[in-house]
């Protein structure tokens, strides 16, 4: 089975829940993904944003990876690699392969962004040069600065050194683009969960998506509706009002607020600098939620 066969559909960027004493939640954590799993996605991905994955130690990163490859029966698992050090992030990425791990998922270089496209291609290729896994690419440009150039994604997936891309810029044009300047053994997966239909309507092969932590089976159901008029019913009336309820606060806590509200999770705490919603958020979160729910009852 191709990568792209075997990722096609929505995964989960999970949540990682923090016990009482500030470490990981580990009962909670297998509850998000029984959840999720439950509701039909089609991976995992431990250790990317909505995980918190900069406010884990690499111990912690390694050990949120290993629990998702034990509890994820078969289903991909893509482990999150981040990072700004060529070395750090291979070594990620060897501890990820040594739990099991499918794939892992590298960023650009953060903090000192780089001046030239080609910066960020000997990052990438550096890096693909020691992996012991297939990777992806991951376009966060709100937390790395700036966008990968779609000429340095179409470059990578030529020469087979990464196998796919996350793109969470919310840019549509510039997803068009990937789905145009790469071969369709590449996968193209949207990260905005706003943007899910639309995108599969163009051509993604799936979605990684924060709050399909959350409603899975929305997220499934739309996934195969996505040439229909339920699906479009699903991103208008149940994906998009939830997601926009959790903009303001953040994926991170506004996905652990609406678990809790769902009753899979009994603890919404995050890690500084992040917060957790105010009353006002949290209500506005659980209201979006039921609004939801109430779309497939």
């Amino acid at each position: 089975m191709s990568f792209v066969s075997a990722i096609e559909g929505v995964t989960p960027p999970l949540v990682t829940p923090f016990a009482a004493d500030g470490s990981i939640a580990e009962a909670a954590y297998r509850s998000v993904i029984d959840h999720a799993i439950d509701g039909g996605v089609r991976g995992l991905f431990p250790c990317g944003t909505t995980g918190e994955f900069a406010s884990l130690s690499a111990g912690e990163r390694i050990r949120a990876i290993e629990i998702a490859v034990d509890a994820a029966d078969d289903r991909p698992v893509l482990a999150g690699a981040a990072g700004t050090h060529v070395g750090d992030v291979v070594t990620a990425i060897e501890s990820a392969a040594d739990v099991g791990a499918t794939a892992a998922v590298v960023t650009p270089p953060y903090f000192h962004t780089a001046n030239d496209p080609d910066g960020n291609l000997a990052f990438f290729r550096t890096i693909a040069e020691q992996s012991p896994l297939p990777l992806l690419l991951y376009n966060i440009p709100s937390c790395t600065g700036a966008p990968i150039d779609p000429e340095t994604v179409e470059t990578l997936a030529a020469e087979e050194s990464y196998v796919g891309i996350k793109d969470s810029s919310g840019d549509f044009g510039y997803f068009l683009q990937l789905l145009r300047k790469t071969p369709d053994s590449f996968a193209v997966l949207q990260g905005f969960d706003n943007l899910l239909i639309p995108s599969l309507q163009a051509g993604a092969d799936g979605g990684i998506h924060a709050l399909s932590n959350v409603i899975p089976s929305i997220f499934a159901e739309a996934y195969e509706a996505a040439g229909t008029d339920r699906g479009l019913e699903l991103q208008f009336d149940a994906i998009s009002p939830l997601f926009d309820a959790c903009l303001e606060t953040g994926f991170a806590p506004g996905t652990k607020a609406a678990l809790a509200h769902r009753g899979v999770i009994s603890d919404t705490a995050v890690r500084p600098p992040l917060v957790e919603p105010d009353d006002d958020m949290a209500n506005s979160i659980a209201d979006a939620l039921d609004a939801a729910i109430a779309t497939i009852e």
